[in-house]
């Protein structure tokens, strides 16, 4: 597996439900916000409103590509790295990265091939919060513009979609490229050792 100074997935695990959280929140203010727009109209309107807007943007976040891009790069090139690195620990080679190990500690005995997939698919899931947090909050601060400044409906959301694309290639990049590296690195290793 990729070495511990690699980035680890687990310490966004702690940010996105905090982001949630302030997303919950600011939806909740949207829908506010949308309400006090329309006075004019009757209760009965402005809570059907309010439950569309809602389920529009829980819709929009489910359905958005870019919430689950990252994941699956994260996913795919995790395990490629560890699929690769089985071979090693046939061999009595140990692991390197301390979240695969049995005591936690680098350069120890490498958990099992299940708990290992485990880990990673945990992980990967954490990603897809995160993903999901930032379209969340996008989709939020996009519909609060608009719902201000009506006539920049376009300018919104070409921003928005430039943003979402954005944090979907940084983060696909960012998780995925030192896994890529260390299963090509593995399978050159794997070769050299004659392991193949």
């Amino acid at each position: 597996m990729v070495n511990s100074r690699a980035i680890s997935v687990t310490s966004f695990v702690r940010r996105p439900r905090l982001a949630l959280a302030g997303s919950l929140v600011a939806a909740m203010l949207l829908v506010s916000t949308t309400a006090a727009f329309a006075q004019d109209q009757s209760a009965a309107a402005d809570e059907r409103e309010r439950s569309s807007v809602l389920l529009d943007t829980v819709k929009d976040v489910a359905l958005d590509p870019t919430t689950y891009a990252p994941a699956l790069f994260y996913y795919s090139t995790t395990r490629l790295d560890w699929n690769s690195s089985q071979v090693f620990f046939h061999n009595g080679i140990l692991e390197h990265n301390e979240r695969f190990t049995v005591s936690g500690r680098p350069d120890d005995v490498a958990i099992s091939y299940g708990a290992g997939n485990k880990l990673i698919l945990m992980d990967a899931l954490s990603v897809v919060q995160m993903s999901a947090v930032n379209k969340l909050t996008n989709n939020v601060i996009e519909r609060v513009l608009i719902a201000r400044y009506p006539h920049h409906r376009k300018l919104f959301r070409a921003l928005g979609w430039i943003q979402r694309t954005g944090f979907a290639s940084y983060w696909s990049y960012r998780l995925s490229e030192a896994h890529y590296r260390q299963w090509r690195h593995n399978e050159r290793m794997a070769r050299q050792l004659g392991l193949k």
